[in-house]
């Protein structure tokens, strides 16, 4: 697969650091990272976006998380290695995430039960989070962003 365009962070410089920031402003929020990345990596598996597959899988590896945890998120709803906020968030994100495909893009039970785990704010920086990665995902596809995660990483966090 040849990439379609590699310009897009110099050419869109403004839009693209404005991407950067908002993904720093979801950092400062309480969801624990590991479950934001959970949820950015499932979202981009759904999404077809390798890029992304590759460097969320290699944050969450890097939080310590268990290669069982990272390889079982696609059939996350069959694994018995992530917890009830995890499963809220992630089905919250996988109904966000397919939103035309069913009438009710997301049932008032699927967003019930991410309520029931997760505060008011904490519910806001899982939607922000969700509209993000959806976001970064079709950047990466639309323009076949062939590069790994690695190729991108500051020299201080390479290994």
């Amino acid at each position: 697969m040849q990439a379609r365009l590699s310009t897009i962070r110099t050419t869109t410089a403004d839009a693209y650091k404005a991407m950067l920031s908002l993904e720093a402003a979801l950092g400062r929020g309480t969801v624990p990272r590991v479950t934001l990345d959970l949820l950015r990596l499932r979202v981009s598996q759904i999404n077809g976006c390798s890029f992304c597959v590759d460097m969320h899988s290699a944050e969450l590896k890097e939080q310590g998380q268990s290669d069982r945890r990272v390889w079982s998120l696609a059939a996350w709803r069959e694994s018995t290695v992530y917890t009830a906020e995890e499963r809220a968030a992630l089905n919250l994100a996988e109904y966000a995430t397919r939103i035309a495909d069913t009438p009710d893009a997301v049932p008032d039970a699927v967003w019930d039960e991410a309520a029931a785990h997760y505060s008011e704010d904490d519910l806001a920086y899982l939607v922000m989070t969700i509209a993000s990665i959806n976001a970064w995902n079709r950047i990466n596809v639309t323009i076949r962003n062939t590069s790994t995660y690695e190729a991108h990483r500051p020299p201080s966090h390479q290994g």
